[in-house]
Parts: structure tokens; sequence; C-alpha cells
């Protein structure tokens, strides 16, 4: 799925964890959007591996959430709320498509990894792509809450978040044509920069 969608996801928590705590301010929605991103962190270095922790990121929200609701602080929400985005957001990933670079046609057999039991979950696909028309659909349906509670850099944000998601959907295709493009393009020593699964298509 999309990052964008991944970090209204985290919104989406931050918008019932409020109802808890309404005087805690945009710092744990701030903190809930950067836990839905941060496991994409990884784009570059290992993807849905290095820095995805389906298990972990829930094993430390768990104690980190009963906390916030014993002292519903704002440092205590934004740091649950960021452990809680980021554990879903791994969650998430298995829903997915797969890791190659066309993963509408679905060749991977890995989603994310799950070191707990030291394996690869491999992708359901109920959401076929990252860009897909049904990811699309649902950033829109993460933005709903946000929009209707917040107003001001809240919701510029997240009108943001939607029209990046958008020009991302269309554009989807056409970005790994260009990519196959540039790769056939680069010279032999600059593909040793590249990551290996943007040229498992090539080989």
């Amino acid at each position: 799925m999309m990052a964008t969608t991944h970090a209204l996801a985290g919104v989406v928590l931050a918008v019932f964890a409020l109802f808890f705590a309404p005087d805690a301010g945009p710092l744990p929605v701030v903190a809930a959007a950067l836990g839905g991103l941060f496991p994409d962190f990884d784009l570059y270095a290992g993807h849905r591996k290095t820095l995805h922790f389906p298990v972990y990121y829930a094993a430390a929200a768990a104690p980190a959430i009963a906390l916030a609701a014993v002292v519903p602080t704002t440092a205590t929400l934004s740091f649950a709320l960021f452990l809680a985005a980021a554990a879903l957001h791994s969650a998430m990933d298995a829903l997915g498509g797969g890791l190659e670079l066309k993963p509408w046609e679905g060749t991977s057999d890995r989603a994310v990894y799950d070191h707990f039991r030291g394996r690869w979950v491999a992708p359901r696909r109920w959401v076929r792509y990252d860009g897909a028309p049904e990811d699309l659909a649902l950033a829109g349906l993460f933005a709903l809450p946000a929009l209707v509670v917040f107003d001001g850099p809240v919701e510029a944000g997240v009108y943001a978040a939607l029209a990046v998601s958008a020009v991302y959907a269309l554009l989807r295709k056409p970005l790994v044509a260009a990519a196959e493009w540039l790769v056939e393009a680069l010279p032999a020593p600059v593909l040793g920069y590249i990551p290996e699964r943007f040229l498992d298509d090539f080989r």
C-alpha cells in the first residue's frame, strides 16, 4: 500500500485516541502519521524487513497504550500512537501485494518479514499493489474521520496526502516503465547501488 495510506491509517488511530484526551493537541496526530510512515523508511535497504516488525511493534505498543490510558499526556499518547501506527503498517502490508517491481503480476511470495517467526509472510493481495484503485479508495476512507474532526494544519495535511495519493495512483504503472528505461540506460557500476528487487525483472 502507499505510504500515504499508512500515514492516514495512523491518523485514524489518533482520531479515536483524542476522544479520550481532547486537549493533547496536534502532536499525537503527527506522531501517529509518522508512525504510519516510519516502516517504509527501509524502502532502499531491505524493504519490508529492515524496519517492518509486525509482531514486535505490536508487543511494544501494548504497554505504551496501557501507560497512555493511565497517564494520558501528550508525550505518552504520541509514543503509543507512533508504535501502534507502525504496528498497523507492518500488519497491513501482508494484505497487499508482494515486493516485485510489478506487483500487479503477482509473482512474489514476500509481503512482509516476520522477525518473530523468522520467515516472510505471503501477500494476500486484497489490495493488489501500492497505488491500485482500491489503495486510493482506502486512503480516502481513512481520510474521512480526520476531515470530520480536524481543521487547520491537520486538515490541510490530510488533503495534501490525498492529493499525493491520487497523483501516485495515476502514475504508478508509468513510473515502472520509466524505471525500466532508466535501468537499461544506467552504466553497470551504477547498478550496484540499485536495490536488488528493482533489478529482478531485468534479469
